[in-house]
């Protein structure tokens, strides 16, 4: 028999129409009673680049955290958007408040026919340089080379709730061969607290194609991955990349499989990032 604090564990495909595309997340909407650590037996169990795991407030609001198969991660936004699509189908859609390690996330969940779709507000986003020595060593671990990289999209730290290298390739074809030292990117990434590498090609001014290698949750590579959109979202306007109020689009998990759509808008200013995508269930 299963442990009495074994929750449910939904299970939904992220920033997709269809259970074998985008990113599957597991969700637990009831983690009353969960030490962190049965949490992470529990995500570890899953499999999943992401469970999330909900516990309601009085106000209605919901406190949430995040583990990896590995680790515990402070946000992660494909499991935010199955979160909110899970509740949508509780509550009904509406208005809800993610309380993250990393901050305070509005969402908000409409239906369109019979399709939830969830837009999530980030913290507020920061931007940053990369050291030359630092650029050099992920470039080497990820079997990269500086002329491979896109000299319009300069290499920064982007953070919407977690911390992301953003780097841009400067042709498909490189975006498409990825083929990378696991255990070098590893180490190089959580010396720097990083949750994943986003790797991106520019299609059009507003089109991006991305891939995200995430070895420090025990994942090769994430099919879509709503903070590092954001993130993107942040790089983007503090780079002067897109004039606000700007809606961007991207596509990732194409080469794994999972095609995933993410929409991203970005306003002026300097506040938090949108993310808007749907779920589905996983049979």
């Amino acid at each position: 028999m299963p442990a009495p604090d074994t929750p449910d564990v939904l299970r939904l495909a992220a920033f997709t129409d269809r259970p074998d595309g985008g990113n599957p997340a597991g969700v637990v909407l009831d983690a009353s009673g969960l030490r962190g650590d049965r949490m992470q037996a529990i995500a570890t169990a899953v499999g999943y680049s992401e469970t999330a795991f909900l516990t309601a407030r009085d106000d209605g609001s919901l406190d949430a955290r995040y583990f990896s198969p590995e680790a515990e991660v402070p946000f992660c936004g494909h499991a935010t958007i199955a979160a909110a699509v899970a509740v949508a189908g509780v509550r009904g859609p509406g208005r809800l408040v993610l309380h993250t390690l990393a901050g305070d996330v509005p969402v908000r969940t409409k239906r369109d026919g019979g399709v939830v779709t969830a837009t999530l507000t980030s913290v507020t986003p920061e931007v940053g340089p990369v050291p030359g020595a630092d650029l050099a060593t992920a470039l080497d671990a990820l079997r990269w080379a500086p002329r491979d990289l896109d000299p319009d999209l300069p290499p920064r730290i982007a953070f919407a709730g977690a911390r992301h290298l953003v780097l841009a390739a400067g042709s498909r074809a490189r975006l498409a061969d990825l083929d990378y030292d696991f255990a070098a990117l590893r180490t190089y990434m959580a010396a720097r607290d990083l949750t994943t590498v986003d790797l991106v090609w520019r299609e059009d001014p507003l089109t991006f194609h991305a891939r995200n290698p995430f070895p420090v949750g025990g994942v090769v590579e994430d099919p879509a991955t709503g903070a590092a959109a954001a993130a993107l979202g942040a790089y983007l306007r503090a780079l002067g990349a897109v004039t606000p109020p700007a809606r961007v689009t991207i596509h990732q998990g194409e080469d794994l499989g999972r095609p995933s759509l993410l929409t991203v808008d970005i306003d002026a200013g300097s506040g938090g990032i949108e993310v808007t995508g749907t779920a589905v269930a996983i049979a």
